[in-house]
């Protein structure tokens, strides 16, 4: 249902706002997920989305229509694992999905030096949310907006204690999802702090000619297999076919500068010429300067993500190196906004490409 040309055409014919969309709350019963609590976010306008209370408040699936947007991986969504903290053991509960939050401390590969012993990208996405609110569209008061809002605490004796209050929100009639966090610092020493938003798009979203788009610089990771990919004999702007080198670990990842508007708002995204389908994501420039793009075109494993971040997933260590790791000192936060919308109005499709 659109309401941006028939606002509130609900009125006086609809008393239960689930006949139109909202928030609705249930737990896994069966799998690898078992246990785990959800809640799907249906906003009337063909976008609908599966939050993943207990893995950080992260989104999964995450439809349009009849189309998918998200990637999943073959396991899904697992049930958190708090300990997954060393070496690769992250990917064994690595569902994919719209949004997988990397973090609070550590972005990037494992590693151990002086100050500990840190896993791939880190703790939150395995750790339960405790739920604040849900805010379901208010259909008699002509308020169409809904939320849902968590905390989840990256906590341990001795430290850190970083506590992510996040809010998901959407508005009925508008495929749009809204993601505001705060991170705060509720030890009492300076702690390091990187966080990156992993987002994940597949098929039919991610096809052949699909363009990934952007405007600034993009540069090769380094290492051959992404050099492989972003050259400047290789158009990595345009999602290729599956590919035999992406077998098994084959992957290529490209680090990209934005370059922001007046506003100081990235605008980056997908678009797919065939369906009239393109996924637009917004976020501030100043709050996550750091855009990642992964392509990994296995063959029945095939995806594209972009992922905005404090720094590149480099890890701590190297961030530390280089002067670039943020920390946050007793009782202060950082905030962070992230946007995604789709469209397929021809019209704002258009704007979209111009802008990028």
């Amino acid at each position: 249902m659109a309401t941006t040309n028939r606002k509130f055409a609900w009125q006086n014919k609809v008393i239960n706002f689930a006949q139109i969309g909202g928030i609705e709350t249930s737990v896994l019963d069966n799998g690898l997920g078992k246990g785990t609590r959800i809640a799907w976010v249906n906003t009337g306008s063909g976008l609908r989305y599966k939050v993943v209370i207990d893995r950080g408040l992260d989104i999964a699936e995450a439809f349009y229509n009849q189309h998918s947007l998200a990637w999943l991986s073959h396991a899904g969504v697992t049930a958190p694992r708090p300990d997954a903290n060393r070496g690769l053991e992250w990917l064994y509960s690595f569902a994919g999905g719209l949004l997988t939050t990397c973090g609070l401390t550590h972005v990037g590969g494992p590693e151990t030096d002086e100050f500990g012993e840190r896993g791939l990208h880190g703790r939150v996405s395995n750790i339960g949310a405790r739920l604040e609110s849900i805010v379901q569209p208010n259909l008699m008061a002509a308020k169409p907006e809904m939320s849902i809002t968590a905390v989840v605490k990256e906590s341990r004796v001795f430290g850190p204690n970083l506590e992510l209050k996040r809010t998901i929100s959407s508005t009925i009639g508008e495929p749009a999802i809204r993601i505001h966090d705060v991170v705060t610092n509720l030890g009492n020493t300076p702690t390091p702090h990187m966080i990156l938003y992993h987002c994940n798009y597949g098929w039919p979203l991610v096809d052949e000619g699909t363009q990934i788009l952007w405007k600034g610089k993009c540069v090769s990771r380094g290492l051959d297999m992404d050099n492989a990919i972003f050259n400047s004999k290789h158009n990595f702007r345009k999602c290729q076919k599956p590919r035999n080198s992406h077998r098994g670990g084959g992957e290529a990842c490209g680090f990209i500068d934005v370059v922001a508007d007046k506003k100081g708002v990235c605008t980056v995204g997908l678009y797919n010429q065939r369906l009239s389908l393109a996924l637009v994501m917004r976020y501030k420039k100043k709050q996550l300067p750091c855009l990642a793009n992964w392509q990994h075109w296995g063959p029945g494993e095939y995806v594209t993500a972009l992922e905005p971040g404090t720094n590149p997933p480099i890890g701590q260590a190297k961030a530390r190196e280089q002067k670039q790791l943020i920390h946050i000192a007793p009782g202060m936060s950082r905030t962070y906004d992230l946007e995604m919308t789709v469209l397929t109005d021809k019209k704002q499709i258009k704007r979209f490409l111009k802008s990028v």
